[in-house]
């Protein structure tokens, strides 16, 4: 068997239309498709699907704020981080550059989940 491509990867949220706004507004991201449970968003590549879970539920509670383990990749983290900054984005780490030679910066969704820009060298 072989396997194909990551075709979606997910983020949770309790607070799903203001995640909507941010992914789609702030960062930039055509919605796909959308209804009460979620919304998916085209990268160019893999689809973010951003989903729903309900904060009061300990099963799925833990899911939210956490570090997502995804990245955007930007062609120039200058330009991507000049661009952003026109927006309430809470940065963790700016262009980081890191052993491989790529630069990395960290900043957290309106949930606190964790996500990643990389530039590749």
């Amino acid at each position: 068997m072989t396997l194909g491509p990551i075709e979606a990867v997910r983020v949770f949220t309790t607070k799903l239309s203001e995640a909507r706004r941010f992914y789609a507004d702030t960062l930039g991201l055509p919605e796909i498709i959308a209804n009460n449970a979620i919304a998916m968003f085209d990268t160019g590549q893999a689809k973010l699907i951003v989903e729903y879970v309900d904060p009061s539920n300990p099963e799925t509670a833990g899911l939210v704020g956490r570090f997502t383990a995804f990245s955007f990749t930007v062609t120039n983290m200058e330009t991507a981080l000049n661009n952003l900054r026109q927006h309430s984005i809470e940065w963790i780490g700016l262009s980081e550059r890191q052993a491989w030679g790529g630069l990395l910066s960290h900043f957290k969704d309106l949930d606190g989940n964790i996500l990643t820009l990389v530039e590749y060298p």
